[in-house]
């Protein structure tokens, strides 16, 4: 009775807190980059079997934040700062191309949405907390491409969105530090105001200079603490 009862708790909800749990340890980078996640280990500290601890593996897997090794075992996926410039130069793409379709085909309640998002964006800018900070960009920026009216290229930048969350934690902590912060909300209020105006370049040249900040701001973060010979940079985002 008690394994019948077990089985049940496993396919219930008991592994979303556990992937609830690593994932925003993942994303604030308490779980750093490469650390290993022993399913054993975590099966004590949640205090249930393995069988949810491995379920929220393979969900963390479908996002990309983990990866499942060869002999079995399971580590935070690495953040690969060499194939960064081609992140960038897809994230430059798929933002410019779902804001000029947001400025383009909008509805009055889609901008309600988009303001919504930004207007929680701003709170948790104001709250400090990076993972709130990326959560609610994600947010912001997924409202802005679901106005654009195109569920591929949506989903295509909602994924690159995701990949990128670690690398915006560590630009909010270079922006903090810098005293930038400023630049976190005026340019998603530059950007709701041309999708306000149906000005569809207005928007492209907004979203092009808000990949290059970041890409700017994540290069300069990267030279401050880390030694690397990679080259980072990146024609697409001049």
């Amino acid at each position: 009775m008690n394994d019948e009862l077990e089985a049940k708790r496993a396919r219930g909800t008991s592994w979303k807190s556990i992937y609830e749990t690593l994932r925003g340890e993942i994303l604030a980078m308490t779980l750093q980059p490469g650390q290993l996640l022993d399913e054993t280990t975590l099966a004590e500290r949640f205090d249930m079997s393995r069988s949810p601890v491995r379920e929220a593996l393979i969900r963390l897997a479908g996002e990309e934040l983990v990866v499942a090794l060869s002999n079995r075992s399971t580590i935070v996926a690495p953040i690969e700062v060499g194939t960064f410039p081609k992140y960038v130069e897809a994230l430059d793409i798929a933002q410019r191309m779902n804001t000029r379709l947001a400025a383009a085909l909008r509805t009055d309640e889609d901008l309600k949405i988009i303001a919504r998002r930004q207007k929680e964006f701003e709170s948790a800018v104001r709250t400090g907390v990076h993972l709130r900070m990326s959560e609610a960009n994600k947010q912001f920026h997924v409202a802005v491409a679901k106005a654009g009216k195109n569920p591929y290229l949506t989903s295509f930048y909602e994924r690159l969105l995701n990949q990128g969350q670690r690398m915006l934690h560590l630009h909010f902590e270079y922006l903090e530090r810098t005293h930038d912060g400023y630049l976190l909300t005026d340019e998603h209020n530059l950007m709701l105001e041309a999708i306000r105006d149906k000005d569809v370049e207005r928007a492209d040249e907004l979203a092009h200079a808000h990949t290059r900040q970041f890409q700017a701001n994540f290069i300069n973060f990267l030279k401050e603490n880390y030694t690397t010979d990679v080259s980072l940079s990146l024609s697409a985002a001049e």
